[in-house]
């Protein structure tokens, strides 16, 4: 890997897919003006709608739509490789859509697509989600190769499905796009990312929603930045923001040599 600057973007979205959007492009030229050349939206960049069923209005097609458009531009108006965080795409099962993280070249072509393999379902402490009401699951695990790094990608719910990863390894940057509740959060988010990094002895980038939006939700936010060895590099706990850091190879070559964990694998 070479050395990489790369940025999450944390947003709390609303229920304006124009005014989400907006919001994306500007918080996406903050980070491209730090230098990042690898930024990450949040999962639902585009729409926190009042209902699970809004995203069903505003979801296009693949490979053409406003937010992909818009989204091919952003990237290759600042130079960077975009992971575009989610957006809705129309699948063949009525009712439903993909929730799907697509990811653009500099030159902004789309150089992936990784559809949500594992669907949100919880209920408690007055509070219930279930994705699989709205949303058709992926079915395949996803990464893509740019200059010195290769990434892998996950979406929130994922994040605690070690094997999706685990199928890919090795790589140098795994990215995540989440929204992940505040409750759900505060007890596993943090944990969940360090051992992913170290288990694949990678970096995590993990772009959240971060706060109360118009929906009444309210997500946890702490995006944040992840070395090999587990150790936090940045972290924006909550509101919108941008967090940016620095990848070392030197870094990531030696956690993999003084402790060749991915050598040592057996299944």
């Amino acid at each position: 890997m070479d050395r990489l600057k790369v940025a999450a973007v944390q947003m709390v979205s609303t229920t304006s897919v124009d005014g989400n959007l907006a919001r994306a492009q500007a918080l996406v030229a903050e980070a491209a003006a730090t230098g990042a050349r690898l930024v990450v939206l949040p999962e639902y960049f585009c729409l926190m709608g009042q209902r699970d069923t809004d995203k069903l209005g505003v979801a296009e097609a693949h490979g053409d739509g406003h937010l992909q458009r818009a989204l091919a531009e952003l990237a290759r108006e600042h130079r960077i490789w975009l992971v575009a965080g989610t957006l809705p795409l129309l699948s063949p099962e009525p009712g439903k859509v993909y929730n799907s993280t697509l990811v653009y070249a500099p030159d902004g072509r789309e150089a992936c697509r990784y559809d949500k393999v594992h669907l949100f379902g919880f209920s408690g402490l007055g509070e219930r989600y279930a994705e699989a009401d709205t949303i058709l699951p992926g079915d395949a695990p996803a990464s893509f190769g740019m200059p010195g790094a290769q990434v892998a990608l996950g979406v929130c719910y994922d994040l605690r499905f070690a094997e999706l990863f685990r199928s890919l390894a090795p790589f140098d940057v795994l990215v995540l796009p989440a929204a992940f509740t505040a409750i759900t959060g505060e007890a596993h988010w943090e944990v969940l990312l360090r051992a992913r990094a170290i288990e694949n002895q990678c970096y995590v980038v993990a772009s959240a929603q971060g706060g109360l939006h118009e929906n009444g939700r309210r997500t946890w936010g702490h995006s944040m930045i992840i070395d090999p060895w587990g150790r936090i590099e940045a972290c924006l706990p909550e509101g919108e923001g941008v967090v940016v850091a620095e990848l070392d190879p030197a870094r990531l070559s030696s956690v993999r040599a003084r402790l060749p964990a991915l050598d040592h694998r057996v299944f």
